[in-house]
């Protein structure tokens, strides 16, 4: 099989796979696929993906690649079109770790959704996810880029909504469906703006011409071109990715079934904007302002919003504040331009934060899908594979040294510390203080779930909780071995050996990664380093404060809320995000869309033009109807009269 028909198969596969348990397994067409056939057929389609994406990514590692067309869809003008693939290092990578998650959620999918009515239906929509996601990082042209984007927020949102009598979900995913229209009204205007200036959509065609478009401002101001497409651009990233302030959406999508919780919040749907982001550096490193707007951004979110999940009681939010924590640590690393160290933390983040979904959706289905972590505890003798693989994951995200996080995490401070744009010393002071928060509300998570007296109730309704069944204990063994190892493994080629020459751009004046690599000197000698870092013994005093607050002397956290009422109930609203988006937002957005309704719909457009038309026809036909008389001398006088006024007009216009 050639490469392209390879391509085309690993994007295709999924889709398949959805196609046939979503039409003959729910009944939309006919019910003749079993619950056991859906998932096998979809299964078979994502594992063919994973398996064609390996292949790929040696490819890529033997020096080949791709950029091509597969299929004209249009003609407009001179522009194409077009659906192509542009296959090199950030695409191969991106690929594998999407199939590969994707292929653990399936497995993992068959235990957690065994009961639930829309097995099938759950397997199509997940299987249709995947396809988006490969379209999306597969695409050589903004055309395709724009359809994965958009394809990824449609299913999204029927899986945050899969439980669609529960009206909680049906709030959550009409959130997040908004939310991620002003995300990407923002991602369209900015495309809009290159495609322009640039004349096409191609990638390639488009960063050739990121010079020229430099020295553009933009009509009527002194604003550089690309700064606002940039922006613009970043605004899409910001909605998909979940940053301040477009991140209200992301908590509220735990209502969807936990493994899509894995699939969307770890390897795929939220780090969309920053693969796109890290595949338009050949634009952004023209933009000094849009970096400094995302370095900014993306400290706000790693340090604040971490903060949020050390209140959180529900296993899956506390989760999911991690991943805002993240993907903030993630957009800080794109604003110092160390591009490259934004993806390898988009890898390890996948890989762990999907082991720390999945093993809470483990410890809910031994809890009787109980979410509360207060009505947990000591659940590492009843659940030992849950717990070890647990205990595994929130040591890769905590940064403990020789895990795979640690090595993605430390590179992240080191790029804030060496970047050279605005913000960049703000930045740096978050994602090092967020190393104690994140150990904090994890280790809090831990011990309140694992340890302790455990404060479940056993009845003849509930019976003490016992350890998942094996199609969801797999996941979490492979998932955590790849949370172990990924990060010394792949530290130094994807940094250091240049894995992503030719696929992202740095311009030399910006000196982060330059600098790391000055003080590289292999990985087992970087993570012995680790131990004597400011960040190690921060996550230690995480750890500490965890440990003794919630096992030695629960009473400290309670008479802390006590002590600090007003920062206590900041926290509970969650900074009231909400509150604004709700009480001032969504009225002004009401107001105005009630003062069109009334006065542009209503007043101009049916008063006016409609009926107000109709009303002046109806005048000059009641004043016109008057002339009708019926008698012949009237006629004859009018015909006069107008006979007269013509030629008076003859006679003045000739004189």
């Amino acid at each position: 099989m050639n490469s392209p028909s390879l391509y085309l198969w690993i994007a295709l596969a999924p889709l398949v796979g959805a196609l046939v348990a979503g039409l003959f397994g729910t009944g939309f067409l006919y019910r003749s696929i079993s619950r056991r056939a859906a998932h096998l057929i979809t299964i078979a389609g994502v594992a063919f993906s994973f398996l064609g994406s390996l292949i790929v990514l040696f490819q890529v590692l033997g020096g080949h690649t791709f950029n091509g067309t597969v299929y004209t869809w249009n003609m407009i003008g001179s522009v194409t079109v077009q659906v192509g693939f542009l296959i090199d290092s950030l695409s191969a990578l991106m690929m594998v770790v999407v199939t590969s998650v994707s292929l653990m959620v399936h497995i993992y999918t068959i235990g957690y959704m065994a009961d639930d009515p829309g097995y099938q239906r759950f397997f199509s929509y997940i299987s249709l996810f995947t396809f988006s996601m490969l379209m999306l990082v597969m695409a050589n042209n903004m055309m395709q880029l724009f359809f994965g984007w958009e394809a990824v927020g449609l299913v999204s949102y029927l899986l945050i909504g899969f439980w669609y009598t529960r009206p909680t979900a049906v709030f959550a995913n009409l959130k997040a469906f908004l939310v991620n229209r002003v995300g990407g009204f923002g991602f369209i205007l900015g495309i809009g703006l290159l495609f322009a200036y640039s004349g096409s959509l191609d990638y390639a065609e488009v960063f050739g011409q990121a010079d020229d478009m430099a020295g553009i401002t933009f009509p009527g101001t002194q604003w550089q071109m690309l700064t606002v497409a940039c922006i613009s651009v970043f605004v899409g990233a910001m909605g998909k990715s979940a940053q301040v302030p477009l991140h209200t959406w992301l908590p509220d999508s735990m209502e969807g079934p936990t493994p899509i919780s894995a699939l969307i919040h770890a390897a795929t749907m939220v780090t969309a904007g920053i693969f796109m982001v890290a595949r338009f550096s050949p634009v952004y490193e023209h933009s000094a302002t849009a970096l400094s707007l995302m370095i900014v951004i993306g400290a706000i979110g790693a340090l604040f919003l971490g903060i949020l999940g050390v209140v959180q009681d529900d296993i899956k939010r506390v989760v999911a504040y991690s991943t805002l924590s993240q993907l903030g640590y993630m957009t800080v690393a794109l604003g110092a331009s160390a591009y490259s160290v934004a993806i390898f933390h988009l890898m390890t983040h996948a890989f762990f934060k999907a082991l720390l979904f999945l093993g809470a959706g483990s410890v809910i289905i031994g809890m009787h899908h109980d979410q509360d972590i207060r009505n947990m505890g000591g659940l590492k003798k009843q659940m030992p594979i849950t717990w070890i693989t647990f205990l595994l994951g929130t040591l890769a995200l905590v940064g403990t040294p020789f895990f795979a996080g640690f090595y993605s995490k430390e590179h992240i401070i080191a790029a804030a510390g060496h970047a050279d744009v605005w913000g960049a010393s703000f930045a740096h002071f978050c994602v090092v203080i967020g190393v104690f928060v994140s150990s904090l509300y994890s280790f809090r998570l831990y011990f309140l779930v694992f340890h302790g007296t455990p404060r479940y109730e056993v009845s003849e309704s509930h019976s003490a909780p016992k350890e998942s069944p094996w199609v969801v204990t797999f996941p979490l063994v492979m998932l955590a071995i790849a949370s172990v190892i990924t990060g010394a493994w792949f530290v130094n080629p994807l940094l250091f050996d240049g894995f992503f020459d030719g696929a992202i751009a740095v311009q030399e004046k910006h000196i982060a990664m330059a600098a790391m690599a000055q003080d590289w000197q292999g990985w087992v000698a970087y993570g012995l380093h680790g131990f004597m870092t400011l960040p190690f013994w921060l996550a230690v005093a995480g750890f500490l404060v965890a440990w003794y607050g919630y096992l030695l002397n629960p009473a400290f956290p309670v008479a802390v809320r006590e002590r600090l009422v007003f920062i206590n109930r900041v926290l509970d609203n969650k900074y009231y995000a909400d509150w604004f988006n709700e009480e001032v937002v969504a009225r002004l957005g009401r107001g105005l869309g009630h003062g069109l309704w009334k006065g542009g719909d209503q007043g101009i457009i049916d008063g006016l033009i409609v009926n107000g038309s109709a009303r002046v026809v109806g005048i000059v036909a009641s004043l016109s109807r008057r002339l009708q008389s019926g008698y012949i001398y009237h006629y004859a006088f009018a015909m006069i009269l107008g006979m007269i006024v013509l030629l008076t007009f003859f006679v003045l216009t000739v004189l």
